[in-house]
């Protein structure tokens, strides 16, 4: 991943680490600060043009995800209360010990899915039905884990054994239910607001201490990151939907197809940095985001 920005110096917070989106500091207390910026990134770069408001609108919208999720998962929110500086856009949070592997759950068939459908028939190991094509619902939703890639390269989609092999069966299984069960709520209250939830990618960690209220082997297990925003799911308007082709997206697909167009005069295989975006692409891109939050949440921004 090229040209992330040095992450700003928060008074009485430790910078660890920034990734395309989001800076991750220590709070003086042990506490985790997670800010969510308005970068955005496209085919592995983060892009020099922010789009405005998009880290508070993910922010937001993880919260309120979290908040329909609680009866299902813990999630390792601490507290909203932030610094000044980050208000709005960042969440206080429970330090965990991270799981190694993105938890993915499909409904449809699309993206890296899609491409390994077509060279085996299965994706992740599990073997579909024959006839799908590029957009195709799937009998059920499928847990479909991949490897957390090194900045800048891509996750490799993987077995359910291997993640066995991973980190042990039990683990594993807790990992492939809880997801199944969070795209499932997500999917059904999605629905309900006339879009579809293609997938989704979500992550786990298991506390470093029991809690109050945890149980030997019970709770234990944590929702972290962010949660079904439109930068770790594929959101599609329900009403546009048509297999057999690809779909519009809630996302920065907007972003994506400018700089593949003529346009822009960038060519991907050429290696160098793409072209700052036009305010009208990023005033489209940015739309879109706050339409997505919109019709999920019923709030407005």
């Amino acid at each position: 991943m090229h040209n992330i920005p040095e992450a700003p110096v928060i008074q009485g917070a430790t910078h660890l680490h920034s990734g395309k989106v989001r800076d991750l500091y220590r709070l003086e207390d042990g506490h985790l600060l997670m800010v969510a910026s308005d970068r955005i990134s496209a085919f592995d770069f983060v892009l020099d043009t922010p789009i405005p408001d998009k880290g508070e609108i993910l922010t937001r919208m993880s919260l309120w995800w979290f908040g329909q999720l609680a009866d299902l998962v813990p999630n390792h929110v601490h507290s909203t209360d932030v610094p000044e500086a980050v208000k709005g856009r960042a969440i206080v949070c429970e330090e965990l010990g991270m799981y190694p592997v993105e938890c993915v759950a499909r409904g449809y068939l699309t993206g890296s899915g899609l491409i390994d459908y077509q060279a085996t028939g299965e994706v992740c190991g599990v073997r579909l039905p024959r006839g799908l094509v590029e957009s195709s619902r799937l009998p059920e939703p499928i847990f479909t884990p991949a490897t957390k890639a090194a900045l800048g390269d891509h996750d490799e989609n993987v077995s359910f054994e291997s993640v066995v092999g991973d980190i042990g069966a039990s683990a594993a299984a807790a990992l492939r239910d809880l997801t199944l069960a969070v795209y499932s709520r997500a999917d059904g209250l999605a629905r309900e607001r006339g879009i579809i939830l293609a997938d989704t990618k979500l992550e786990f960690g298991s506390r470093l201490a029991p809690q109050a209220g945890d149980n030997a082997g019970v709770g234990t297990t944590v929702l972290a990151d962010e949660v079904l925003t439109p930068d770790s799911s594929r959101y599609w308007p329900a009403a546009e939907w048509e297999p057999g082709r690809a779909q519009n997206s809630y996302d920065k697909q907007i972003v994506r197809n400018w700089l593949l167009s003529p346009e822009s005069g960038w060519q991907r295989s050429s290696g160098s940095a793409p072209p700052p975006l036009p305010t009208e692409v990023v005033d489209r891109t940015r739309a879109r985001y706050v339409e997505a939050f919109e019709m999920l949440t019923g709030e407005r921004f």
